[in-house]
This record gives C-alpha cells, sequence and structure tokens, in this order.
C-alpha cells in the first residue's frame, strides 16, 4: 500500500475521532470553564516612612503558668488526678484570691468545700482530656462554674518532675467550648456590640510553654443560637459586680472581656 493511499484512508477515521471529542466537552464529568480569573491584588505597606517601635512586644505568657502547689501526676497521666482537688489546691495556695488567673468568687469556693457532700452543686464540670501541646501526653481542660453565667476555663500540663502547671486560665461569659486539633475555641457573648459575639482560639505556644490566644474575631450572632440567660449581655452596668467577687478575665494578650467596654 503506497504512503498517499494510507494516508486517504486514515483521514476519515482522525476526522471523526476528532467529532467525538468535541461532542463530548460539554459531557457530564468534563472540565468547564469558570470564567475569567479576577485579578490578583497584592498587599500594600501603608506609611512605609513610620519609625519603628521604640518599646519591644511584650513576652507574654511566662506569668501566666504556675505549677499547682502539692498536686503530683502520677506516671504523668492526668486522668488520675482528682478534678477538685486541682482547684482547691489553686484556693489554698491563694486563698484571698479574687482577680487574675486565681481569682474565684466566693460562693465558688463555698461550693467547692461541699463537692463531696453536695456534687450536683460542684462547680466544677466534667474534665476533657486532650493532648494540647504536641507531646504525645493528654493535658486535663476544666472548666468551673461562676455567678453571673460566667465560666472560668483552665488547663493544665504535667511536668517533667511530676508536678502539674497550668498553662491557660481565662474566664468570661462563655456560649460554648470547643475543641479542635490541639485548639480550645471559646465562643462568649459580646458587651459592646449587640448581635455580635466573640470566638477566641487558645493556641499552645511552645516559646512561652503557655496556651496563648492566637486568633481572635468578632462574628455576627445568628439568631436562635444559645447565649447565656437567652440574650446578650446589655453594655449598660453589664459584668460589674463587686470587684472583691469579680475576677475579671486573664491570659497572655487582651481577651474578649478585656477588649470590651
Amino acid at each position: 500500500m503506497t504512503r498517499h493511499r494510507r494516508i486517504a484512508l486514515l483521514a476519515p477515521l482522525l476526522t471523526a475521532a476528532g467529532a467525538l471529542l468535541l461532542s463530548g466537552c460539554g459531557g457530564a464529568g468534563h472540565l468547564k470553564s469558570s470564567g475569567a480569573t479576577p485579578t490578583a491584588i497584592g498587599p500594600i505597606h501603608l506609611w512605609p516612612d513610620l519609625p519603628p517601635a521604640s518599646a519591644t512586644p511584650n513576652d507574654y505568657g511566662e506569668t501566666d503558668t504556675e505549677q499547682v502547689p502539692g498536686i503530683k501526676v502520677s506516671g504523668g497521666d492526668v486522668r488520675r488526678l482528682n478534678p477538685v482537688a486541682v482547684v482547691q489546691a489553686e484556693v489554698k495556695a491563694h486563698p484571698n484570691a479574687y482577680s487574675g488567673s486565681d481569682g474565684l468568687y466566693d460562693e465558688t469556693v463555698r461550693q467547692l468545700a461541699t463537692c463531696k457532700q453536695k456534687p450536683g452543686s460542684c462547680p466544677v464540670l466534667k474534665p476533657y482530656y486532650r493532648d494540647l501541646t504536641g507531646d504525645g501526653k493528654d493535658e486535663l481542660i476544666l472548666g468551673i462554674r461562676m455567678p453571673d453565667q460566667e465560666l472560668a476555663v483552665r488547663c493544665y500540663m504535667p511536668a517533667t518532675d511530676g508536678g502539674l502547671i497550668r498553662i491557660m486560665s481565662t474566664v468570661d461569659q462563655i456560649i460554648s467550648v470547643d475543641l479542635a486539633g490541639r485548639d480550645v475555641i471559646l465562643r462568649s457573648v459580646s458587651a459592646g456590640m449587640p448581635g455580635y459575639e466573640y470566638r477566641t482560639a487558645w493556641s499552645w505556644d511552645d516559646h512561652q510553654r503557655a496556651m496563648l490566644p492566637t486568633r481572635d474575631e468578632i462574628v455576627r450572632h445568628k439568631p436562635g443560637t444559645d447565649t447565656p440567660g437567652g440574650k446578650h449581655r446589655s453594655p449598660s452596668g453589664a459584668g460589674q459586680p463587686s470587684p472583691k467577687k469579680k475576677p475579671p478575665t486573664v491570659g497572655p494578650s487582651a481577651t474578649p472581656t478585656a477588649a470590651a467596654p
């Protein structure tokens, strides 16, 4: 068969195959154009001539961790601990602390003393455990009910010397607490912005050896979702009980309550 004859026979076959390919481009399972790609807009550095800051950034976290006195973690397993005993040890070490990372209400301290006799009214909630630091060992996560629908959230890690170290402590009018990976995510009500809530993700910082609020955002509150008391706090006089009793939200950087008016 000559070269010209072979070409003459192949031409109709190639034409038919091309027609089949073209007819299937818009069929199911095939790629389709999503339209023109929007032009990327790069970041713009505003006021490049501003002088550098004269003060170095604060080194947060060091003063917000503390070894719990008198508590030993057998085998480095925090699941063996009595959560109520952990909180009571902190109260014993700071008996007159009504503010800061150790602060608790008088009423809460009195309830702690009756947890054995009245477990239903014990302010220490069911403990949770999660490896928050990435070292392969679980941390202890505690919630402590407070008056005015507030919740104290504290996290503890086993120390290398067999002790227990508190690596996070904060208190606010909490809507919910979630664990996502190694993050503790708190949703809290907004005091000065009705219809909005704060969402803060606390993450382990290996440099500070503490949980830090690494992501903080203001989120529009969706109607029908639960908040303490069924509504957001009023900005007028909200969260303003006696200074002796009211422990402010604490943490290595500004947290929702501290930032709100």
